[in-house]
C-alpha cells in the first residue's frame, strides 16, 4: 500500500483554543501518514461529512446532524463549564431587544450560531434577523449585534462599539445549569472499521497530548498570544477556562443541546444517546 492510500487525514481547529493541545502535537513525532489539516471548525465540518476527512475537532453541530457517520473519541472536547472566552454575542442593544434587530453571525461555526439561537428565541424569547458574513467588516457596524467566536471575539472583546457582550457559555450554564461542549473529535464511522488500532494510536496521543499541554500552559501562551494579539498572562486565563474532557456532566450537556436542536428540527434523533469510542476500545 502506498503512503497516499495508507494516510490519515486529522482535522485540527486552527483558533488558539486549541493550543494546549495542539500546539503540544506540533512538537511531537508521529507518522509520516498521520496530515493533518488545519482550518476552522465550519471548514472542517465539510471536510468531515465529505469525506476529505477521516477524523478531527469539529463543531458538536456537526456529529448532531449526522450522527449515524461518526463516533466521538472519549475524554475529548473543546468546553467550558460556564464562561467560554471566546463566544460572544457583541451587541448595541440589551439582548433581550433584538427582536427588531439584525444579528450579523460569524459563520465559522455552526454550534455558536446554534447556540446563540437558543439563547435568543428559548431563554430570551426574542428572535431576531439572521444574516451570515464576516463580524469583523464593514456589515459589522451596520446591524445591531454579531456573534463572534475564536480569534475574532477575542479582538472584538476589548473594542468599546458594543456594550452588551455576552459569553454564551456562562448564559447556556446559567439557564441548564451545565456545561458547554463546543466541539468534539469525531471519527468516520468507515474509517473506525477499517482502521481500529490507527484510532485507536490517534485517540492515545491526543489524550497525551492533552496533558502535556496543561503541564506547559505557560510557555504556550507565551507562543500563541502574538496571534490575537493579546498578553500571555491575559492568555493564560483564557486558556485555563477552556476544558477538553468530556466527562459525564459534558455527556449530559452535549445531549441536552442536541435535544434542543431535535426540537428544532435541526438534527437527527438519532445523535441521543451518544455514540463514543472508550480508551482501548
Amino acid at each position: 500500500m502506498n503512503s497516499r492510500e495508507n494516510r490519515v487525514r486529522i482535522g485540527m481547529v486552527n483558533f488558539i483554543n486549541t493550543a494546549p493541545i495542539y500546539e503540544t502535537w506540533k512538537k511531537r513525532k508521529h507518522p509520516a501518514h498521520w496530515q493533518v489539516v488545519e482550518a476552522p471548525p465550519s471548514t472542517l465540518n465539510e471536510m468531515l461529512a465529505r469525506g476529505e476527512l477521516d477524523l478531527g475537532f469539529v463543531s458538536s453541530y456537526e456529529y448532531a446532524v449526522r450522527p449515524q457517520e461518526y463516533r466521538i473519541l472519549a475524554d475529548l472536547s473543546i468546553s467550558a463549564n460556564g464562561s467560554v472566552g471566546s463566544v460572544f454575542l457583541f451587541s448595541k442593544v440589551d439582548p433581550r431587544e433584538l427582536g427588531e434587530h439584525t444579528l450579523l453571525l460569524s459563520g465559522q461555526s455552526q454550534t455558536s450560531i446554534s447556540l446563540v439561537k437558543i439563547i435568543l428565541e428559548e431563554f430570551y424569547h426574542v428572535k431576531p434577523e439572521y444574516v451570515v458574513g464576516d463580524v469583523t467588516g464593514e456589515k459589522g457596524e451596520q446591524v445591531g449585534a454579531v456573534l463572534a467566536i475564536g480569534d475574532e471575539a477575542l479582538r472584538l472583546a476589548g473594542e468599546k462599539e458594543f456594550p452588551y457582550q455576552l459569553d454564551l457559555g456562562e448564559v447556556w450554564c446559567k439557564y441548564t445549569d451545565l456545561p458547554f461542549v463546543f466541539a468534539v473529535f469525531a471519527v468516520r464511522e468507515e474509517f473506525c472499521r477499517k482502521s481500529p488500532e490507527t484510532v485507536a494510536a490517534i485517540h492515545r496521543e491526543l489524550i497525551a497530548c492533552r496533558r502535556e499541554g496543561r503541564e506547559k500552559l505557560e510557555s504556550i501562551c507565551v507562543s500563541v498570544a502574538p496571534r490575537i494579539p493579546m498578553h500571555p498572562d491575559e492568555c493564560y486565563v483564557y486558556l485555563r477556562a477552556i476544558e477538553y474532557d468530556l466527562g459525564e456532566r459534558k455527556q449530559l450537556a452535549l445531549e441536552r443541546f442536541f435535544e434542543y436542536l431535535i426540537e428544532r428540527g435541526d438534527a437527527s434523533p438519532e445523535s441521543v444517546p451518544l455514540d463514543i469510542i472508550e480508551r482501548g476500545e
